[in-house]
């Protein structure tokens, strides 16, 4: 029997260590911090990445270059298909109306419409970026795609 077998049974969930409770718990005493140090006190915090004296990592490994990933745009991404599934023609898609139908969370994210799908309905949508295919399946259906200004960048 594995570990993942294990439903709803006995042992799905270890019990906790019971730190300090007496000899025979074999975690009495000390409780597992061994004899003095500071490892061995409340309130001891080993730092992040400490190498014990050798130069740690991020010491040994020069630093070069530069990356723009903290100020790149996230997108909340979503297909032509899914607005053929969720709405019917002649709607307006925007940011509200597709967390409405459940497509994207919140509309803190620009939105980002793929072309993945196919779709048949006339719709206004109303998002940052569209794919060329996006653009072109919206337009083939006669509907339109708006870029909207607000979240473009």
């Amino acid at each position: 029997m594995g570990m993942t077998t294990i439903l709803k049974a006995a042992g799905r969930h270890r019990r906790r260590k019971r730190l300090g409770r007496g000899i025979g718990s074999g975690l009495g005493k000390t409780a597992g911090r061994g004899h003095k140090g500071a490892g061995s006190r409340s309130g001891f915090r080993r730092r992040a990445l400490a190498e014990g004296g050798q130069m740690p990592v991020f010491r040994r490994v020069p630093k070069r270059g530069f990356s723009n990933a903290r100020f790149r745009t996230e997108y909340s991404v979503i297909n032509v298909g899914d607005l053929e599934t969720k709405f019917e023609a002649g709607e307006k898609v925007s940011g509200a109306a597709l967390v409405e139908a459940g497509l994207i969370r919140n509309t803190r994210r620009p939105v980002k419409v793929l072309g993945d799908g196919e779709l048949t309905k006339r719709l206004i949508v109303e998002a940052a970026r569209f794919s060329r295919s996006a653009a072109e399946k919206i337009a083939a259906a006669g509907g339109e795609a708006q870029v909207s200004q607000a979240r473009s960048t």
